[in-house]
Formats: C-alpha cells, structure tokens, sequence
C-alpha cells in the first residue's frame, strides 16, 4: 500500500473523518478527483504544498489527511505548471511514490486520484505546522511578485502595499460600462475586442444582450473572451449563453466553458484539493 497526503482546510476534517473525501479537484484531463502527494523521508517536501494552498482556503488552517492507496491504483503523475517533467503521466500510485521520490527536486510535483477516498481508506487527520512549504512557485523568494489580478490574492495581508509599490497595468477599477460599451462599438479587430471583454470580467453584473451577439463571432479568441467576461455574472441568461458556447466547434472555446464550472450537473464541491492553482505562475 502506497501512503499519500491530501491537504484541506480545518473545516473539513470531522466530515472527512465520517465519510471520506470528496472528488472535487479538477484533474489534468478534466475529470474530478483528489490531489495528493507521496509522504516523504522529508516533512519539508512532503508537505510542501502547504503554505501556498493556504493563501486560498479557510481561515482556521489545514490539515493533513493520510491515506492508503492499493500499489496498483491508477493515478497520473506530473509537475504543477507542466514545466518539468511535460504533461501528467498515468502511472500506478507505487509508481508515482517512486518517480517523486527519485527527484532531485520534487517541489511542485503532484499526484492526482480521479476517484474520490473512502473513509476506509483514510490512515489518519493529522494537524500540521502551517509556515511549511513554498509560496506562489518554487524558488519565488527573492523574485519580484506579480501584482496582475490572477496572481494577487484579494484581501491577503499586504496586498494593498504591494499594490501601491508595484502597480499593474491591468489592474484597479474596470472602467465604466458605458465606456466599454463604446470601446466595443469601436472595435476593428479582435483584439480590440478581446481588450473591451477583458474589462467586463471584473463585473458581478452586465449587459448581456451587448455581449451575447460576439458569441457568433468567426474569431473563436473573441468567443473564449465573451466566456471569461459573463462567466462570474449573476444575470440572468448567462448559463444560456454559456450553454451555447459549450457546443462551439473550437475545443479551446469548449474548454473555457469547462473552466468555468457553471454548467456541471452536480453543485459545485467545497473541498480542494492539494495542489496549486492551475494557472499559478
């Protein structure tokens, strides 16, 4: 039996206790599932993932949850950012303890189990030091912080400073819908409009009816736009829209909808998964 460490806020842990782990998590091919990592000779690496899932998830902290999986279990194996080591492998879970355990540096590699964990298969809940681990990526001590809205955490403790010294520039306040409107009247090319639509996304509501027309648009970076622009609306209409765009014939169009989680048949899942974000830098 392979021994794994999947971490998730404080929160969760009598839940997890009762019945196990959810599969929440979206895996490299899509498909939902828990991510985990070997437990190492090393606390440091074995736990590594905890200071920057802690950026995102809960208040009270996190705990390691330990869990037994069969040898031949199949998992996929692969570094976060898929810059080393290439794309996720499929592999049995003995076989990825090996592979990780092998590296030289195996800081910001991670294993993912696309099923959910049984209680039966849960060792133990365990607390955990919470100053373990990187933050943002490997090595980023020392390396000047990105300040862009999807690397800055809102509301994380000097996020405001780190602002002021090192604006972005495409960051603070969206312009006003009436200016975007224009801007997208204005539009010649798709990139222009893909810069209109990037300012939407900053919204809770908008003028759906403006937008929706762009979803027949022949450029399909001008149809992905128009996903990630609705895609955080609470307007009505918008899972129509985004339904629309589900069966575009550009697979990348397709994926943004995935992405964005709206349109899944289940209620979206409160337990993450260990490992970084997938766009973290």
């Amino acid at each position: 039996m392979a021994m794994f460490v999947h971490l998730t806020p404080a929160a969760y842990a009598d839940r997890i206790r009762r019945t196990g782990i959810r599969a929440a998590a979206h895996g490299p091919d899509g498909g939902r599932g828990v991510y985990c990592f070997p437990v190492l000779p090393s606390y440091a690496l074995t736990h590594q993932w905890l200071r920057e899932l802690a950026r995102h998830h809960g208040p009270r902290g996190l705990v390691a949850v330990h869990l037994r999986l069969p040898d031949a279990e199949p998992v996929t194996v692969g570094h976060y950012g898929r810059r080393r080591g290439g794309a996720p492998t499929g592999v049995t879970a003995s076989e990825a303890v090996r592979r990780i355990a092998a590296l030289e540096d195996p800081r910001g590699w991670e294993v993912f189990l696309p099923r959910p964990v049984p209680r039966g298969e849960i060792h133990r809940v365990r607390a955990v030091r919470q100053v373990t681990g990187w933050r943002y990526f490997p090595d980023a001590h020392g390396t000047r912080p990105c300040t862009c809205t999807g690397c800055r955490v809102r509301g994380e403790y000097g996020s405001a400073r780190l602002r002021r010294r090192r604006p972005h520039p495409l960051d603070g306040p969206p312009p006003a819908v009436p200016v975007l409107l224009e801007r997208l009247d204005a539009a010649r090319d798709a990139g222009a409009l893909r810069e209109a639509l990037y300012w939407f996304g900053f919204r809770r509501r908008g003028p759906l009816d403006r937008l929706a027309p762009l979803a027949g648009h022949p450029d399909p970076t001008v149809r992905a736009a128009v996903v990630r622009a609705v895609a955080r609306w609470t307007t009505p209409g918008v899972d129509d829209l985004l339904r629309d765009l589900a069966a575009d014939p550009d697979p990348e169009v397709r994926e943004e909808v995935d992405f964005t989680g709206r349109l899944d048949d289940t209620p979206p899942e409160e337990e993450p998964g260990e490992g970084g974000p997938a766009d973290v830098p």
